[in-house]
């Protein structure tokens, strides 16, 4: 089958139909299976990670939850947003994103093209979506535009290395601003999915971590969320503190900014922005916060994200090291 953008989505809607076990059991039970749990900074068990919060998804309360949180960003800053397929009408706001990169100095956009053959196949491609999508304001770096470099894996759950696109290890720092959303295959797309899959380069890296290249197979389930896990560690691992994670939850459609047009609608309504340094924290706030809204507007993302087992992206940031599920929010409004 020929890797089209409609065939890669196609094949994560039809696995997504083995997975149905144990839909709406909540998110405490199956983060209570969680074990040797330890922050990047080394947070012990029983504390907790900050959280910033607003209900406000504005460019003002944007930069605020970041200043919260950007004590050990410097020297040349990436940017990693998802751009998006032509015309999305999920991603974030160019406007916003615009108001936020100009007050990070030295601040580029990054990006990487795509494994599946669709508009951002090529970086040829790639650079007239991102003229059509409005990301024409700065620099937008797309990283595998010069090949690729390989960053290790520590103790990885599958993979030794992870192939990123080239010009990340230029960067001294990292933010990771996300549009949090569901996932066809990873059931949500994070802070995790933005770096893991995000950053990895379009051919080799998203190889890799589908395990095209180690299983000679699309992945599905629970063994996928531990290879993006994986890729994920290598790239916390490279930018130690250095690096920041914002989940913006709003637009949150089932399905990823990768299916571009044909994203289904929006149920849940807007909840606001997120941010911490802890990026296992950050991402289970976002999921709780879902699981925790007090309407059935939250069920089709809920059963998106169990139906992909979803929820082992957290247990195996957990194991990995890469964070604590124990948060406190801090309201900044």
């Amino acid at each position: 089958m020929k890797l089209t953008r409609r065939n890669f989505v196609k094949f994560a809607s039809i696995t997504g139909l083995f997975g149905l076990t144990g839909i709406l059991a909540s998110c405490s039970d199956k983060s209570a299976e969680v074990k040797n749990v330890a922050a990047a900074e080394k947070i012990p068990l029983d504390a907790k990670a900050k959280v910033y919060f607003t209900q406000k998804i504005d460019a003002q309360h944007l930069i605020a939850v970041y200043q919260k949180i950007n004590s050990n960003i410097v020297g040349k800053v990436g940017i990693k947003i998802h751009t998006g397929e032509p015309h999305g009408p999920n991603i974030l706001s160019p406007d916003l994103v615009q108001s936020f990169q100009a007050q990070v100095p030295n601040s580029a956009i990054i990006e990487t093209n795509t494994l599946y053959n669709g508009p951002r196949y090529t970086t040829e491609r790639h650079r007239k979506v991102l003229k059509t999508n409005g990301w024409t304001f700065c620099e937008v770096d797309i990283l595998d535009e010069d090949g690729d470099v390989n960053f290790p894996v520590s103790n990885g759950f599958h993979l030794k290395e992870v192939a990123m696109g080239s010009h990340l290890k230029n960067y001294d720092s990292l933010i990771v601003l996300t549009h949090f959303k569901g996932h066809s295959m990873g059931g949500f797309g994070g802070s995790l999915k933005n770096i893991a899959i995000g950053c990895a380069s379009g051919r080799k890296g998203k190889s890799q971590i589908h395990g095209l290249e180690d299983k000679g197979e699309w992945l599905e389930g629970e063994i996928f969320m531990e290879y993006l896990a994986d890729s994920g560690k290598a790239i916390c691992d490279h930018f130690g503190k250095q690096i920041v994670y914002i989940n913006v939850l709003q637009r949150m459609s089932v399905d990823c900014d990768c299916v571009g047009t044909g994203a289904a609608a929006p149920v849940m309504p807007d909840l606001g922005i997120l941010g911490s340094t802890d990026l296992l924290a950050v991402d289970k706030a976002a999921v709780d916060m879902i699981y925790n809204f007090n309407d059935d507007r939250k069920n089709d993302l809920i059963t998106r994200i169990e139906s992909r087992s979803g929820l082992r992206q957290l247990s195996a940031m957990a194991e990995h090291e890469m964070g604590t599920p124990n948060y406190e929010i801090i309201s900044i409004d």
